[in-house]
């Protein structure tokens, strides 16, 4: 009796660690369009974080694989449709590091643009992006007079400059209500010099716009 007892408690304990053992081992040594299949399926699946588990698996395994490249992309742009911007930056500047021709540097510049644009849901909380993603759009354009994405990026530098503008009549208000009188004065001249000081602004509505990439 105790032997059957032994052996009950042994097969449940081997089933434990095969069953532990089979959960983190997952995947492994597929050949590259079943990578690119199986990261695909993650996806569909909602299930980032096990694409972003199988994409390094199959980098290690086939360091040369030209399905890397679009699975790099769509792994950035999933992150993007899912609100996860600093992950799909991260796609962004690994693909640039690696197959970094002039024609993939300016679309990949493009698509961390719109991560940044699409992240932006607040408008009086996100000083810095505002002026960083300004300075980018702009450097954009310089560096890409040609874009074909150039209507879209122009777009999206008129909506940060109205909400860089909108930010400072908040700023300046936030300084008179408390007496802040030097602070407020700085806002109040940087208004008056503002190209739009004269436009008909009607205050945002939070989140501030529509996304119109989708």
């Amino acid at each position: 009796m105790k032997f059957f007892i032994r052996l009950i408690c042994l097969t449940f304990i081997v089933a434990i660690i095969t069953g532990c053992g089979s959960k983190k081992s997952g995947v492994y040594n597929l050949p590259p369009h079943a990578w690119y299949e199986q990261i695909s399926k993650d996806i569909r699946d909602g299930n980032l974080k096990a694409a972003n588990e199988h994409y390094m698996q199959f980098s290690s395994e086939h360091i040369s694989s030209p399905l890397l490249e679009p699975t790099l992309l769509i792994l950035a742009q999933s992150n993007i449709h899912n609100h996860k911007y600093m992950e799909a930056n991260e796609y962004l500047n690994q693909y640039i590091r690696r197959y970094g021709t002039r024609e993939k540097i300016e679309y990949a510049t493009f698509l961390k643009i719109k991560a940044n644009y699409e992240s932006f849901k607040r408008p009086n909380r996100n000083q810095n992006l505002i002026k960083h993603s300004i300075n980018e759009i702009n450097n954009f354009l310089i560096n890409y007079p040609q874009t074909q994405y150039r209507p879209l990026a122009e777009t999206m530098l008129i909506k940060f400059k109205l909400a860089e503008f909108y930010l400072d009549q908040n700023i300046q208000d936030l300084y008179e209500r408390t007496d802040r009188n030097i602070s407020a004065k700085v806002y109040e001249e940087k208004i008056q010099n503002s190209k739009l000081k004269d436009a008909n602004l009607v205050p945002p509505q939070l989140p501030w716009y529509r996304a119109f990439f989708e």
